[in-house]
């Protein structure tokens, strides 16, 4: 995880639009301490770029040419865990956004979005927290909280009624000290790890040691993981 104090935040962009990227590295280099070390102009330039230098956060469109964004998220947070993606886009799908995570996003930003919230957002998902537009959190808790087939994450295509749900949440409810539902809410607001142990007065090793026990417990390798699969479950 990045230390902020010590080191410059290493930015890729993968974006097929060349006046975008501009603008995206204009505003992003304006922002102490962070430094965009390369950019891409399709998906599978973007992923070997990636791969060769291993850097901190990608931002990455979805709609690219040769591999999509979505595909090259799942690939790089296969190989590359500790490097953090963050989906910079106009597109506003259900379909899009939840693929986007079943894929291992770590963010989910409006192309709209100002470059000073974007430097924000950069570096809070750099610091190890999940950061979805206000807008776009809204409808994945909407969703996720609904019994509707169809809105599960991408992977998860069997409908379940309320009584299955009520169930599951019932289950998880159990395994989950309300300590760490706490925390696991926190996590979803988009705040990183030193943000929770602020807010709930404790200490950041207290916060990292109930992170490690929700993974375990929800079965799941990380922290957005942990949010969606919250989400879904109706956790909050």
């Amino acid at each position: 995880m990045q230390n902020l104090s010590e080191s410059t935040i290493r930015i890729v962009i993968v974006e097929d639009h060349e006046f975008t990227r501009i603008g995206l590295k204009m505003g992003l280099e304006q922002v102490p301490g962070l430094s965009v070390i390369a950019e891409s102009e399709d998906g599978r330039e973007g992923l070997k770029t990636v791969m060769e230098l291993k850097p901190d956060v990608v931002l990455m469109d979805i709609e690219l040419p040769h591999v999509d964004g979505i595909e090259a998220t799942r690939r790089i947070r296969k190989e590359l865990p500790e490097t953090r993606v963050i989906m910079l886009t106009s597109h506003q799908s259900d379909q899009e956004i939840f693929a986007a995570l079943s894929a291992g996003a770590n963010g989910y930003c409006l192309k709209n979005i100002s470059s000073a919230q974007l430097g924000t957002v950069v570096r809070s998902v750099a610091e190890g927290a999940v950061w979805l537009d206000p807008g776009i959190a809204n409808r994945v808790l909407c969703a996720y909280a609904s019994d509707k087939p169809g809105n599960a994450v991408q992977g998860n295509t069997n409908a379940t009624g309320s009584g299955t749900r009520t169930r599951t949440r019932e289950r998880t409810n159990t395994r989950l000290s309300p300590r760490e539902i706490e925390v696991l809410r926190l996590v979803a607001q988009g705040l990183s790890n030193q943000k929770i142990a602020d807010q709930l007065e404790l200490g950041l090793e207290t916060v990292k040691t109930h992170m490690r026990h929700i993974m375990e417990k929800l079965t799941v390798s990380d922290r957005t993981e942990a949010a969606v699969k919250a989400m879904r479950e109706g956790l909050f």
